[in-house]
């Protein structure tokens, strides 16, 4: 039996060939200073041992992991951004540098890297993050997680002395050096790609490796059918992924194709936001002015891209099953919602019937009260069972309402989850919250002083968060 806590390292990325990347150096940064690692996910892929200087040594300077890419790898992609197509893009700010095995269940994961320095693909920019884009980045990752949203984990932040200019922060600000873990790198725009390169071997090969890589049990012999029953799963996987956003109250901000990862994992944090409450034309990007990825059309803009991967699937499958793929996305979508819904408000499963009306009662409640989003979902965590600690809240009046009624009959004969965690301490507290007044808050004393203390308290606050809802990673 292998043993537990030894990496088992791996190079199946570089088995496609340079068509699929660039062999890149990484930039020498001025100086490395470890701001944060998580370490429950270091313990996962046998890394937990590593000393502050070792991790610095790998994800600062980027020495090579034993087994693995012996020199980082820029992917190569294309992609529509809001709905334009480039075919310039490209890992220009980043690089995958190595992958792992999770040691609790087997699954591939790959590190890749944001601000890692320079690349074929960088263009005009500089291929640097700003500390601040990292620091939002580990935020992001770590309170969707905590509300059971499919996510890339923030594995490593490294602070690297540089001073950056950027039009969008006070300038000249700091820099650093991000590791993302996730299940894979593999984006719609890769398969755009060869789509406008006119290379369907390579979607094909493309396709094969991604099934044998990441779906296995997706393997068909011939190749139409595996064509749509990839199709099929990345469809259920991506409509999952906007059902969580949509139960944790999130937005994207960038949901371009380049940024859809087929396997469902959300991940590249730009301009995210939180909502404050219900809104459907929230935004999260400034620039978004049409509100093209606003909050209610973050389910449209999802289905558009998963079009776009179909695009590149009509070489190995005819028009019809593909259409018949993407169909789906409206009722796992509808699935997903629910799902995520009742685990947020820890219930059992219900009945179909029950479990529509509940669903509908509160979006309607949360559309017409324009309640605080995530206080009523902590308020009524454990449905009627929490209806004292709701009524005792700040969001009592809420509760008193005609608007709410609908919700308070739907949640009769539901009961709680078994693992709904009613007697944890955090729900006698305040909900944990991340809206942009408390990020730039945690932000304002690091840029004024140095000072992490708040940065780290509301990653402790997170986790505490996590254990009450039963969404913490196991180690």
């Amino acid at each position: 039996m292998a043993d537990p806590h030894t990496p088992r390292p791996s190079r199946r990325h570089a088995e496609l060939g340079p068509d699929f990347f660039d062999i890149v150096a990484p930039a020498r940064f001025p100086t490395t200073i470890l701001r944060h690692r998580d370490q429950v996910w270091a313990e996962r892929v046998g890394l937990g041992g590593l000393s502050d200087e070792e991790w610095i040594a790998h994800f600062g300077r980027f020495e090579p992991l034993p087994g693995s890419f012996e020199a980082p790898l820029a992917l190569r992609y294309h992609g529509h951004q809001f709905r334009s197509y480039n075919p310039e893009l490209g890992d220009g700010r980043g690089f995958l540098f190595a992958q792992l095995h999770d040691l609790r269940d087997g699954r591939l994961l790959d590190f890749g890297t944001k601000g890692s320095g320079t690349t074929p693909w960088s263009r005009t920019g500089d291929g640097r993050l700003t500390l601040k884009g990292g620091v939002r980045e580990v935020l992001a990752t770590s309170m969707l997680e905590a509300l059971g949203v499919c996510t890339s984990k923030s594995f490593s932040l490294i602070e690297t002395g540089e001073d950056l200019i950027r039009g969008d922060e006070p300038s000249p600000t700091r820099s650093s050096v991000l590791v993302r873990l996730s299940h894979g790198h593999i984006r719609i725009g890769t398969f755009q790609r060869f789509l406008a390169l006119e290379q369907p071997d390579n979607i094909a090969k493309l396709l094969d490796h991604t099934i044998t890589t990441h779906m296995p049990e997706l393997w068909r012999d011939a190749v139409e059918d595996r064509a749509f029953a990839f199709l099929e799963e990345v469809t259920a996987r991506v409509a999952r992924m906007g059902a969580q956003w949509a139960a944790a109250g999130f937005v994207h901000g960038v949901l371009n194709t380049d940024n859809i990862n087929v396997t469902g994992e959300s991940f590249d944090y730009g301009p995210w936001r939180f909502l404050p409450a219900y809104d459907p034309d929230f935004t999260a990007a400034y620039f978004d002015q049409s509100g093209l990825y606003s909050f209610g059309r973050q389910p449209e803009a999802l289905f558009w891209n998963l079009c776009r991967l179909a695009d590149c699937l009509l070489t190995l499958a005819p028009k019809e099953r593909l259409e018949a793929a993407l169909g789906g996305f409206g009722p796992a979508l509808q699935d997903g919602f629910a799902g995520a819904l009742f685990a947020r408000l820890g219930l059992a499963p219900a009945p179909q019937p029950e479990t529509d009306r509940l669903v509908s009662a509160v979006w309607r409640f949360l559309s017409e009260s324009r309640a605080p989003f995530e206080r009523f979902f902590f308020d009524w965590r454990g449905g009627l069972a929490s209806a004292g600690r709701a009524a005792a809240g700040p969001g009592a009046a809420h509760y008193e309402t005609a608007a709410f009624a609908p919700v308070r009959a739907a949640l009769e004969g539901i009961a709680p989850a078994a693992d709904a965690r009613l007697d944890h301490p955090y729900f006698a507290g305040e909900p944990c919250t991340m809206l942009i007044d408390e990020v730039e808050a945690l932000w304002a004393p690091i840029a004024g002083g140095d000072d992490w203390s708040a940065f780290h308290a509301k990653l402790a606050a997170i986790a505490r968060m996590a254990e009450a809802y039963g969404t913490a990673p196991a180690a």
